[in-house]
């Protein structure tokens, strides 16, 4: 398990990733309604989990991370569908998702 200070500065590079795909989210008009709720959901999600990890608790950081990272799978599928989207936006997912799996292995 990775040090506290390492996991909120890991979480906080996730927490950035997040809010630019909420970002590009807003600025697109043709996002399907899935991509735009998992985004949501993943921005909601990431404000609770500071909470998470203040509290150090191993088992409910990583199943809080485990939840997230499914969520940025549900988006990075549903870019990679074929859905008419900006490259910003497909970046901004691919990014997020990125730093989602990577604190995720990092945890496990």
């Amino acid at each position: 398990m990775l040090q506290a200070n390492e996991i909120q500065r890991r979480f906080s590079s996730v927490e950035h990733a997040i809010g630019q795909a909420s970002q590009a989210c807003s600025a697109e008009r043709n996002v399907p309604g899935e991509l735009r709720d998992c985004i949501e959901r993943l921005d909601k999600q990431a404000d609770m989990a500071k909470n998470v990890i203040q509290s150090n608790d191993e088992r409910r950081i990583r199943q809080m991370v485990d939840d997230l990272e499914q969520l940025g799978d549900r988006a990075k599928r549903v870019c990679s569908s074929g859905a008419d989207l900006t490259q910003q936006m497909k970046s901004a997912v691919n990014h997020m998702h990125h730093e989602l799996s990577e604190l995720k292995h990092q945890l496990h």
